[in-house]
Order: structure tokens, then C-alpha cells, then sequence
């Protein structure tokens, strides 16, 4: 119990702090929403999209489960990425994954987990595409970290072929779509994996038939 007093006494103390450097934070704050950036990412506590890109509350709006998927059935993250673009207006969305990631060293496993392995069958399939060129690296370490890079690749075009982009793009609207990925190692993005601003650019193997 003492760690959530602890998690009330800190917040008391953050929007202390957050009025005295400006006294009208929170007032602007109540009638205003109005980020540019939709960010995709890791359930993973190590990774704080606010705090990794140093933005403050109301600039980033946040979608994440294990390994940053993007499922067309998935309608818990549509709804995210309607809102986001049709309603907040952003107008990019970052796709990040990570270095070292569980879901994704899970997925390159085969003894069954239990329900995550419904989740992981996404990964799976990336990894199925792939199989040659990370099965042939030396180590777990080089393939997950290999995966995770063409996961947030797919993840990015899985996004590009929705229907709400798709429907952004055809509207003329300026959206772009990117896949970064970040080292909990030390603490740096990496950018571009890939970046689509109209269909044409999504990797041609990715690209809707």
C-alpha cells in the first residue's frame, strides 16, 4: 500500500510543481487536446513516449499493447487512429518498437505461453515472411533485435492499409507514417526504419493489391 500513497504523494507533487512554472497549465489544459503526433508503442514500462521525446501532457496521443501491433480486427486501436486523425487532426503517426523486445523473442519461441500466443501469431507471421534473414543471424540477441525491426515495418504498412488512412490519404489530408525503434540500452531513437506519406510509398511487398 505504501507504493500507491507514494504514487498520490508524487502526483500532488508534480502538479505542484507544473503550477509554479505556469499557473494556467491545467486551465489550458482542461479545454485543449491538440497533439500532432499519434504514437504506436510497446506496452513495455520502459518505454514512456512522453518522456522518451520529452513532450508534455496534451502533444502525444498514445496507443500501446505488446510488441506495437496493428490488427485490422483490432478495434480498440482503430478507434485510436480514427480519433486521432479525424477528430485531434494528427498528423503523424509513429509506429516504435524496441530493442530486446519480450513479445517479440516470445514470438521467435515455440512452447506455448497460453493466450498471448493468440497476439504473438502477428509477429509470427512477420517472422514467417522473414525467416531466412533472421533465422540465418547468430544468436537470440541479433534475430529478436532483427525482428523487431521488420515488426515495426509491417506494423507501419498494417497502419498504412487501413481504411482510415487510406480514407486521410484520398481526402488529400497531409499524414505521414513512421516506423522508429528505441534502445532501452542507451536511451536513443532510431530514425527512419521506414516513412510513408501516400500509398506509393509503402514497400511494395506491403502494398494493397
Amino acid at each position: 500500500m505504501s507504493e500507491l500513497k507514494e504514487c498520490f504523494e508524487a502526483n500532488r507533487l508534480w502538479a505542484e510543481r507544473m503550477l509554479s512554472g505556469d499557473a494556467e497549465f491545467f486551465t489550458r489544459l482542461r479545454f485543449q487536446q491538440n497533439p500532432e503526433l499519434l504514437w504506436i508503442g510497446c506496452s513495455d514500462s520502459r518505454l514512456p513516449p512522453d518522456r522518451i521525446i520529452q513532450k508534455q501532457p496534451g502533444e502525444v496521443f498514445v496507443h500501446r499493447n505488446v510488441a506495437n501491433v496493428v490488427v485490422h480486427t483490432d478495434m480498440n486501436c482503430l478507434s485510436v487512429l480514427q480519433y486521432g486523425i479525424e477528430v485531434l487532426g494528427v498528423r503523424h503517426v509513429i509506429v516504435c518498437g524496441h530493442y530486446g523486445c519480450g513479445g517479440v523473442r516470445a514470438a521467435l519461441q515455440s512452447q506455448p505461453l497460453g493466450l498471448i500466443d493468440n497476439w504473438l501469431r502477428h509477429i509470427r507471421d512477420v517472422h514467417a515472411m522473414h525467416r531466412a534473414e533472421v533465422d540465418d543471424l547468430e544468436g537470440m540477441e541479433a534475430r529478436t533485435d532483427r525482428l523487431c525491426e521488420l515488426n515495426v515495418k509491417a506494423q507501419v504498412a498494417n497502419v498504412c492499409r487501413t481504411t482510415i488512412v487510406q480514407d486521410a490519404w484520398r481526402k488529400g489530408l497531409a499524414l505521414t507514417v513512421h516506423g522508429w525503434i528505441y534502445s532501452v540500452a542507451d536511451g536513443l531513437l532510431k530514425d527512419p526504419l521506414i516513412r510513408v506519406e501516400k500509398p506509393e510509398d509503402i514497400p511494395e511487398k506491403y502494398q494493397l493489391p
